[in-house]
């Protein structure tokens, strides 16, 4: 079965199951040999109005995205009627869940390609910037708007994911709405490839903190951290944060990498252009039908439920409407 994992607007196709098997083969058909290796980086910054020194709300945002269309040939990323995206030659430029702009790049041959793409990329944005008043942050961590003072996009994955992340850490709005990085996404040649990629990629990370570390403030004051990125990542949801021991140790493979994402709890399910809580649940209770019937069941209860007569409604001595 082949698999299509869309990366910015969602999509829906037909109603297919998908077994663990087809996942396992989904991450082993990536396999490829050396000469057809590439690089994809991804890049995050804050944007904030010169004027005022606030951030950038999605009005402004949507401008930039009409200027880049306009002037420099990028197509539209669409969900529903609001544009929360733009597309060009596999570059995506798309919003994060406080308006931070993120270029997801394409896939490249080598580091200078990439370069070259960031450079372009902060060209284009920088300078439609300038003319709408709009300054950009290369910061790991905002470090002056408190979360009340960002907007929220008009993504509604976002809704559920803001109520969802305080119930599972501390920092995890944070996260959402106070975070940037810059990502790199590499290819490998075999499991064994992969495995060893992995290791190493996780083994470094202490190493890429320190050296790329430039987060110290937080509202204005010192955090007393040279990373508050870091900080705020290691108590977001540690059933989908921090390290991965399992990934060290003997027997470690595509198999086991999927299953160790069954496991982890899901967002939500787009089903006809709806976003459905799925939170709490598992791939793996997704694939088993659990939110069917979880569905059926509240559709149930909903029925055996009495509907208030309008006599009560209309009094003000009643019980509040419940379906106000």
């Amino acid at each position: 079965m082949q698999i299509i994992c869309p990366a910015n607007a969602p999509q829906e196709g037909p109603a297919v199951p998908v077994t663990r098997e087809d996942l396992i083969e989904h991450i082993s058909s990536g396999c490829k040999t050396r000469d057809r290796w590439r690089i994809g980086t991804e890049h995050e910054k804050l944007g904030f109005r010169v004027a005022d020194k606030r951030r950038m709300d999605y009005d402004e945002i949507r401008q930039v995205f009409g200027k880049l269309e306009s002037r420099f040939g990028w197509k539209p990323i669409k969900e529903g009627d609001l544009t929360i995206g733009v597309a060009l030659d596999k570059q995506t430029v798309t919003l994060e869940p406080g308006g931070q702009f993120e270029l997801s790049g394409a896939p490249v041959a080598t580091l200078h390609q990439t370069c070259a793409e960031v450079n372009s990329h902060l060209y284009q944005a920088k300078s439609i910037a300038e003319e709408l008043g709009i300054g950009f942050l290369g910061s790991g961590f905002d470090p002056k708007w408190a979360i009340n003072e960002i907007p929220v996009m008009p993504k509604d994955r976002y809704r559920l994911m803001k109520a969802y992340m305080p119930t599972v850490g501390t920092r995890g709005l944070d996260m959402m709405f106070r975070t940037c990085t810059i990502q790199v996404n590499l290819d490998y040649e075999s499991e064994a490839d992969m495995v060893e990629k992995f290791r190493i990629g996780l083994a470094l990370q202490p190493v890429a903190v320190a050296l790329f570390a430039n987060s110290p403030f937080c509202e204005g004051k010192p955090t007393g951290e040279v990373s508050t990125r870091a900080r705020v990542w290691m108590d977001v949801d540690k059933a989908r944060t921090g390290g991965l021991p399992f990934v060290f140790e003997k027997g470690m493979s595509f198999e086991r990498y999927v299953d160790y994402a069954m496991d982890v709890p899901m967002y939500f399910v787009y089903r006809k252009g709806k976003y459905i809580d799925a939170l709490g649940m598992s791939w793996r209770d997704f694939m088993e039908r659990q939110l069917q019937r979880q569905q059926q069941q509240l559709q149930r209860q909903q029925a055996r439920q009495p509907v208030p007569c309008a006599a009560a409604l209309a009094s003000p001595a009643a019980a509040p409407n419940p379906l106000s």
